[in-house]
């Protein structure tokens, strides 16, 4: 008979009294995917954060679904289970230092055996308590919780995502956590320059649709397809993630549309990518959000700051939700002979890149757009100007 998983939830003191009322567990749709998992029958935990107990143990009285009871915490917490009492409820203080000290956080999902080894532990804490070995959950990156993105190398996990030999290629870290933050398994992703394909591999291991185009495509699941013309329905994507060029300085290949030809020190580079934009505001849908990965240019002596550029351009068609600093680690000039020459010649070599993370507007203006092609004012960029609200706090 297979030993019952895991799982431990989390809540607050404003929040716990609703958990036992309703006896319903519930988390974010950050956390939401690892609730899915748990399974009737599964052994569950509630972890006060503000008080430091931990209370168990449950049992999972239906499978992990989502909004099981939509009303429940006023919609902020979708993804639930059930739970019934396993006889009675034990507490135990001072369960974070406890938990780290076994491996295990409030996000986890547990194995059979750590999972029977803390609820022995919390009915007698004077028992021992069991490492947790670390389930196939773990071996996913972290969520980011800061504008800087850092990463050691370009891929995770036991499969490769895109072609780590391809000039430019994105750091699949930087998808996953796009992915993980702005969509819910089945939702429908583009990239309209997916280059070795990260993207796609990246979606399929989160179970996310996909569509990718390239204006010269490495593998057959990416669609041959300039992206200043995406041809998609209007509104019809939930996510968007897209690393340009950021000027001519990378051979990506030698088609003739290809925009990484072009100089970014020519007003024709950004009018290329700004028909870019119009398209991916085009099909995406309102409220849904755009990653935009871009990096400055220093080519012979010269620098043009090309994030400043797109950003602003950027702004025409959405609202900003952050700009995120992803550190560039695997890039051909990141050698000891590049950065003598950096220091001999005083200059800097580019460290990270931008990404801008864009929302398009839930509700559009009366004169903005209009899709069936009657008013093309916001589709064209040209009329729609973005205002810049100033939250002013004290300082006292």
């Amino acid at each position: 008979m297979k030993v019952p998983s895991g799982h431990v939830f989390a809540c607050t003191s404003k929040s716990e009294q609703e958990c036992f009322d309703r006896m319903l567990f519930a988390t974010s749709r950050v956390y939401g995917e690892s609730v899915l998992k748990i399974k009737k029958g599964d052994l569950l935990f509630l972890l006060n954060l503000d008080t430091d107990i931990l209370y168990g143990t449950f049992r999972a009285k239906s499978s992990g679904a989502k909004n099981l009871v939509a009303e429940a915490w006023k919609g902020r917490y979708p993804y639930q289970v059930q739970v019934s009492g396993n006889g009675v409820v034990h507490s135990l203080a001072g369960a974070k230092k406890i938990l780290s000290g076994i491996g295990v956080s409030w996000r986890d999902r547990l194995d059979g055996e750590a999972a029977q080894s803390l609820s022995r532990y919390i009915e007698n804490p004077n028992g021992k308590l069991k490492v947790a070995r670390k389930s196939v959950v773990d071996n996913k990156p972290r969520l980011e919780s800061t504008t800087l993105w850092d990463y050691p190398r370009q891929t995770y996990g036991k499969t490769q995502k895109g072609n780590n030999k391809y000039a430019g290629v994105t750091p699949a870290f930087v998808i996953y956590n796009m992915v993980r933050r702005y969509t819910e398994p089945g939702d429908l992703v583009l990239d309209p320059m997916a280059g070795s394909g990260t993207t796609i591999d990246v979606c399929e291991e989160e179970d996310r649709k996909f569509v990718a185009f390239d204006i010269s495509p490495t593998r057959s699941d990416i669609t041959q397809n300039d992206a200043r013309k995406i041809p998609l329905a209007d509104a019809s994507v939930d996510m968007i993630f897209i690393d340009s060029p950021y000027g001519d300085n990378i051979h990506y290949n030698d088609h003739l549309g290809n925009i990484g030809k072009i100089s970014a020190e020519t007003d024709e580079f950004f009018e290329a990518l700004d028909k870019v934009m119009t398209e991916c505001y085009r099909v995406l849908k309102p409220g849904k959000v755009i990653g935009w990965l871009i990096g400055d240019q220093w080519v012979k002596k010269k620098f043009t700051p090309v994030g400043f550029y797109i950003y602003e351009d950027l702004c025409k068609y959405f609202d900003t939700v952050d700009i995120v600093c992803v550190t560039r680690r695997s890039q051909t000039s990141n050698t000891g002979l590049w950065h003598n020459r950096a220091l001999r010649f005083n200059f800097y070599l580019r460290g990270f890149k931008y990404l801008f993370i864009m929302r398009k507007p839930a509700t559009i203006s009366d004169n903005s757009i209009d899709m069936d092609g009657k008013n093309q004012q916001l589709a064209t960029g040209s009329n729609r100007t973005t205002k810049v609200r100033w939250n002013r706090y004290s300082r006292n």
